[in-house]
């Protein structure tokens, strides 16, 4: 399996929206830029089979950024276990249910994927391992999906990703 840990872009500051946390969208810069990434992302040649989005509004509309781009598109499929108040092992577990064969992009929040991506590396979560809004990584994961059993494809920033589009 390879997973794909992507943040979401650029969302209105917290003190400038007036509704909820979780309905907070991207900015219109953000959606640009994340529209760019994402092309960068795609051009990397790993084309997801599988594209989970955290149901945050924010994180929902980077999955649907990326899913538009597609030319043939999995379902896009919204899991709590991408939410950033549970913890990253469930999002581990239904990684689990995955095939071994699969392309699984993942569209979240931070710190969660970076704790993610570190206890799939390393089996634990490391301090200064994080993704810049609208970057990614990585994770080659052999068989079953296990702490520190990933192998680390590539960490890219927003900018890089773009310089790839």
């Amino acid at each position: 399996m390879d997973c794909l840990l992507f943040r979401h872009g650029v969302a209105y500051d917290r003190e400038d929206w007036r509704g909820s946390d979780q309905n907070r969208p991207l900015t219109e810069k953000g959606r640009i830029r994340t529209r760019q990434s994402s092309k960068g992302l795609l051009a990397l040649g790993l084309i997801p089979t599988h594209i989970l989005s955290s149901p945050l509004t924010r994180a929902h509309d980077t999955a649907k950024i990326v899913k538009a781009l597609m030319s043939t598109a999995p379902p896009l499929r919204v899991c709590q276990e991408l939410h950033p108040e549970v913890p990253p092992r469930a999002l581990i577990a239904l990684l689990n249910t995955l095939p071994s064969d699969a392309v699984v992009l993942c569209v979240g929040h931070e710190p969660h994927l970076s704790a993610t991506a570190g206890i799939l590396l390393t089996g634990k979560r490391c301090t200064g391992l994080s993704l810049k809004k609208a970057g990614a990584c990585s994770i080659h994961l052999e068989g079953s999906v296990r702490p520190a059993k990933g192998h680390l494809n590539w960490w890219l920033t927003a900018s890089q990703l773009r310089e790839l589009a």
